[in-house]
């Protein structure tokens, strides 16, 4: 019976977090088609200069580098005879780890090159000079 708790309090966890998911879905949905009744259009919002893809890849990096740490003393517990202490629970930090610098990756590759030295035409000087 105490088993029974844990489990029953992940799965509600687990139904309020897709609930709320599926919630703000359909009500994105509703303000879209509230919006096309009108005859309008949802503008689209594009704050991040292309860096979301940087951003995330950097915080998951970033958790994927904490899991592998926290993970270490596991194969200490352990006693494997695996290199370093590594095993099986050691993916819960690599894949995050990789996924972020994927991420990270994809950025780098995909970002556009801004000219940092501005070439200034020459432009002729049209207004007459009268003396």
């Amino acid at each position: 019976m105490n088993e029974f708790i844990p489990c029953a309090g992940s799965i509600v966890l687990l139904f309020l977090i897709l609930g709320f998911i599926l919630l703000m879905r359909y009500l994105n949905y509703r303000e879209t088609m509230q919006l096309a009744e009108k005859g309008l259009v949802k503008p689209i919002r594009s704050n991040d200069n292309g860096k979301s893809a940087l951003i995330s890849g950097i915080i998951i990096t970033a958790i994927g580098l904490a899991l592998i740490v926290g993970l270490l003393p596991v194969g200490a517990l352990i006693n494997t005879n695996a290199p370093f202490g590594f095993g099986p629970w050691m993916l819960l930090g690599l894949l995050p780890t990789f996924f972020g610098l994927a991420l990270i990756l994809i950025h780098v590759l995909t970002r556009e090159e801004k000219e940092d030295k501005k070439v200034e035409q020459a432009q002729p000087d049209t207004s007459a000079k009268s003396e």
